[in-house]
């Protein structure tokens, strides 16, 4: 049958290798899924009819075997009674019927295996869909788990460049203070060093600085007339 031909493609079809090939499984599974319940929907009203058709020729070879069971009663009842010639009448009926049985039996052994191929296919093909619709609740999750995991990436990857960015900040600050540390190392380095001779030379400059400037505030007294000897006496 014609029908049989058309839809042994669409059995033959591996849903694991259909899958394996989408591009894009989330969007390609409904698609496929939504084409497939088509496929099934014709399947099933094919069936539906071959299934039919066997029913039809299983009744029309019922029918002529009970004919055929009929005549073969009526041509033993002619011989019981004595009618050899009623009886050849039902016999040759009978005959004849036989004749068209065969001709039934074949039909019926034919619709019979198309309705048993047609019933595999639309099995298979219900079988197929139902893992398919099982598919695609594993593939839609693991799609969403896969899009949470590329989120993650990118934040890790973020995360990583701002490490990379404080780890750059922290390595120049660390040597801009490297850098100022050497600066007043040299500095102290540069200062020229001081013998003790020189310490003391500045100890008695400031000293004589300090006398020098006594002897002048007491001559500005004396000029005043505000001398420690007079200041001493109004005091007594």
């Amino acid at each position: 049958m014609a029908i049989l031909d058309r839809f042994s493609d669409i059995i033959s079809a591996n849903v694991n290798a259909i899958i394996d090939r989408m591009e894009d499984p989330e969007k390609m599974i409904d698609q496929y899924l939504r084409d497939m319940m088509d496929d099934l929907a014709e399947v099933k009203q094919n069936t539906a009819s071959v299934m039919a058709e066997e029913t039809r020729a299983k009744r029309l070879v019922d029918e002529n075997e009970a004919e055929v069971s009929k005549y073969e009663r009526y041509a033993k009842k002619a011989l019981e009674a004595g009618n050899d010639a009623d009886a050849r009448v039902f016999l040759s009926k009978k005959q004849e019927l036989e004749d068209v049985g065969t001709g039934l039996a074949n039909a019926y052994a034919k619709a019979h295996e198309n309705a048993m191929k047609m019933r595999q296919m639309h099995d298979k093909l219900a079988s197929d869909i139902e893992k398919l619709r099982n598919r695609r609740s594993m593939i839609k999750a693991q799609m969403s788990v896969a899009d949470t995991q590329e989120k993650l990436n990118k934040v890790d990857t973020s995360l990583g460049k701002s490490k990379g960015a404080m780890s750059n900040f922290e390595r120049m600050e660390d040597k801009a203070t490297r850098r100022l540390d050497e600066a007043n190392a040299m500095e102290e380095l540069n200062k020229q060093p001081k013998d003790s001779a020189q310490a003391l030379e500045e100890k008695y400059a400031e000293e004589t600085g300090s006398a020098a400037v006594e002897e002048e505030l007491e001559r500005m007294k004396q000029d005043m007339g505000l001398s420690s000897s007079d200041k001493s006496s109004e005091e007594e």
